[in-house]
């Protein structure tokens, strides 16, 4: 039995595995899905059928992950961010053999009211701003900004904006980490000592 904390208002459906010291907060529903550790629902989130949530995933308030959304671990995912799992919708035509995967991978954070269309995969540490719509593949570290979604440069996996002054490397204002931009892709290099 894992140890987690749900708020009485929230919802668990019978199938759903929640993994240890995860929190879920106020008028919450969790489906037949897979919550890991240490992840935090705020309120009013919701989990759809078959999503899978990796460890130390931050959702905000108000989002709605529906089935075919997965997160890998160290996401955040900022208050009213809109998921959608069907490419064309309609009311009167069943879709639901159709959902399309949208893969976050570790790291990655999503601003608030960002929108992302179905089908999509956003790379490691790649930063979405507030408000974005994204309609196609997100690049590793890159950061993205309006709508519809541009890329703006790039951001270090703790959150700083890279500058690659002399064209192929950069360095983390936050952690000295070291950053190389190759073919149009950033890798962090081993730094020996850090």
């Amino acid at each position: 039995m894992s140890n987690f904390y749900k708020h009485e208002s929230a919802i668990i459906d019978e199938g759903a595995v929640i993994g240890d010291n995860s929190k879920i907060w106020h008028f919450s529903h969790v489906m037949k899905a897979i919550i890991g550790n240490n992840c935090i629902l705020g309120q009013n989130v919701f989990v759809g059928n078959d999503v899978r949530i990796g460890k130390n995933v931050k959702i905000q308030n108000n989002v709605s992950l529906y089935e075919g959304v997965i997160c890998e671990d160290d996401v955040f995912i900022g208050p009213s961010v809109a998921f959608t799992n069907v490419v064309n919708p309609r009311s009167f035509i069943e879709r639901k053999s159709e959902y399309k995967k949208t893969y976050l991978k570790k790291g990655v954070t999503i601003g608030a009211n960002a929108t992302l269309i179905c089908g999509i995969t956003i790379g490691e540490y790649a930063f979405i701003g507030a408000g974005c719509v994204v309609t196609k593949d997100v690049k590793s570290y890159a950061l993205l900004k309006g709508n519809p979604a541009r890329q703006d440069g790039w951001m270090s996996e703790a959150g700083s904006k890279l500058n690659f002054n002399d064209g192929s490397t950069a360095v983390c204002s936050l952690t000295q980490q070291v950053y190389i931009l190759e073919n149009n892709r950033v890798v962090k290099k081993d730094n020996p000592g850090l």
